[in-house]
């Protein structure tokens, strides 16, 4: 280590590098100053970075990811898929990211219903397997992503694709005792173990809305609840072994 005394003479290249080093701090603090920062290698990127394994479009970066998917009995690919992640991100990032990815894959998005807001966005694109929904979300200080994507061929195979402008809705019985379901003051009355082997189950084609509808069995309690049905949208509804109501499930 070289030192320099008060009142000695340091060497020539010792004057030189610290000649550099305040050169450089001057032309730093001018150029914070004016606006103008130079040409250096940033230490963090915006940048979002595609996962190559990922089952949907995702990036590398992310503090939470979860896909799930809906499949049915004989047919070896999902009716459908969904990503749940959180990316620590702004959302501009995230959706310029996503545009590119889409882009990539043959998505179009479409412009009827699109949303993009500062906080938030809903987009809906034409994908080779089907119809997809992208929604970002702005939280704290990261973006929450929804992405959906249907497979068309698959729900078709499975008999449960709605009409046009229509949902479909199912109903299973899993139980040993007859089951019966009052569904918008119709009566629906299902077997036992009825569409426990699909295409069995009753599948009813219903225009969009909010519907209710109970449950009844043979020495159980009545059940009531609601379901909320979009156009294009596939549902089942089915009663478990115990003969318990379970919570709607979305197929496609």
């Amino acid at each position: 280590m070289m030192t320099v005394r008060r009142g000695a003479k340091a060497p020539a290249r010792w004057r030189l590098f610290v000649c550099g080093l305040a050169l450089l701090a001057s032309g730093l603090a001018a150029a914070s100053a004016t606006g103008w920062m130079p040409h250096l290698p940033p230490l963090f990127s915006s940048a979002l970075t595609p996962d190559p394994d990922a089952a949907l479009p995702a990036p590398t970066r992310t503090s939470y990811r979860e896909i799930g998917t809906t499949k049915m009995l004989g047919i070896g690919v999902p009716l459908r898929t969904k990503l749940t992640a959180r990316i620590p991100a702004q959302l501009g990032d995230v959706l310029t990211f996503y545009r590119a990815e889409f882009g990539k894959l043959g998505w179009q998005e479409q412009r009827d219903g699109a949303v993009i807001a500062s906080d938030h966005v809903r987009l809906a694109f034409v994908t080779p397997l089907g119809p997809a929904a992208l929604a970002l979300d702005r939280k704290d200080e990261s973006t929450l992503v929804n992405l959906v994507q249907r497979n068309k061929e698959a729900a078709t195979m499975a008999h449960v694709m709605p009409r046009p402008g229509r949902a479909a809705l199912m109903f299973t019985n899993l139980g040993d005792k007859e089951a019966v379901l009052t569904l918008d003051h119709h009566t629906v009355t299902l077997p036992a173990r009825a569409g426990k082997e699909r295409p069995e189950a009753p599948l009813f084609n219903m225009p969009p809305g909010k519907y209710s509808y109970a449950l009844k069995i043979a020495g159980g309690p009545d059940r009531d609840t609601t379901i909320e049905i979009a156009a294009g949208d596939a549902w089942e509804v089915t009663v478990g072994p115990e003969g318990d109501l379970w919570s709607p499930l979305q197929l496609y």
